[in-house]
């Protein structure tokens, strides 16, 4: 619990800097954080059956990720980012020379991988730069929502918890911990105005309402790729907590929708 806590508080003051030290700083960290869990995602899937372009993966995935940064920052169009697809034929046409049994089965993980682990992070990047120019509170709002909705559920599935979720996918999850975090997540969103401005206070409440839902199901969904892997933590990068893309993974569901919802109020 103590190398938890450690952990969890150095980490923590890591993800905030990201977003204090400026525009580049944060497209560059959050980018790397897409890339490892995507390597970490490669790395759970793989099988005899199933071998991940790992290299030709990350590259295009890299690609994808820089091309959108850069559009961010201002630096190109949004039709350049579409020089990304031929990176992704590129997969397609590898495989012939692989000599595998099934080399769909490579493509397919390969591009699950990005889609999946990878692309959320390019929308949580797009949270900075909803308004037209770069928004830290934003997408800081976003993660304290989501870190808020986490410790509401537990404490309420500690407090109260009956009920189960989903318990052939997650045992400990109960409804009774998923209302208490989103009610957690929607209090805390109330405030955010007062300190963070940027939005509106009903849109940080509708924020964190999608947060806590699919948030809730997007841990889940890592959870079932786990449990049908037979495997307990996605990487030890982060001592106590595993890996990357066990910290993000209620961001992965979460992230692409809440950049949907906020561009379409604009």
């Amino acid at each position: 619990m103590l190398t938890r806590a450690i952990t969890g508080f150095f980490f923590i003051a890591v993800l905030i800097g990201a977003h204090l030290l400026g525009q580049a700083v944060f497209v560059c960290f959050f980018s790397l954080i897409g890339l490892w869990c995507l390597f970490e995602f490669y790395g759970i899937v793989r099988r005899e059956e199933v071998k991940p372009m790992v290299v030709l993966g990350l590259l295009a995935m890299a690609i994808l990720a820089g091309l959108v940064g850069l559009h961010c920052i201002g630096l190109i169009p949004f039709i350049k980012v579409w020089l990304f697809v031929p990176f992704f034929s590129a997969l397609f046409i590898a495989a012939l020379f692989q000599k595998r049994l099934f080399p769909f089965n490579d493509i397919a993980y390969t591009l699950l991988g990005i889609i999946y682990a990878g692309i959320p992070f390019l929308f949580f990047v797009a949270l900075g730069f909803v308004k037209g120019t770069f928004n830290y509170y934003i997408p800081l709002g976003f993660l304290l929502i989501l870190w808020s909705n986490d410790t509401g559920a537990y404490l309420a599935g500690r407090s109260f918890g009956k009920r189960k979720l989903f318990e052939r996918i997650s045992p400990n999850k109960t409804w009774e911990g998923f209302i208490g975090g989103v009610v957690f997540a929607m209090a805390i969103a109330f405030n955010l105005e007062q300190y963070f401005g940027s939005l509106a206070k009903w849109e940080w409440a509708s924020m964190a309402l999608i947060i806590g839902v699919f948030g809730t199901l997007g841990d889940l969904v890592e959870s079932m790729l786990k449990r049908s892997l037979g495997v307990k933590d996605s990487g030890n990068i982060l001592p106590g907590h595993g890996g990357f893309l066990d910290r993000f993974d209620g961001l992965l569901m979460a992230a692409p929708l809440v950049f949907l919802f906020l561009l379409m109020i604009q």
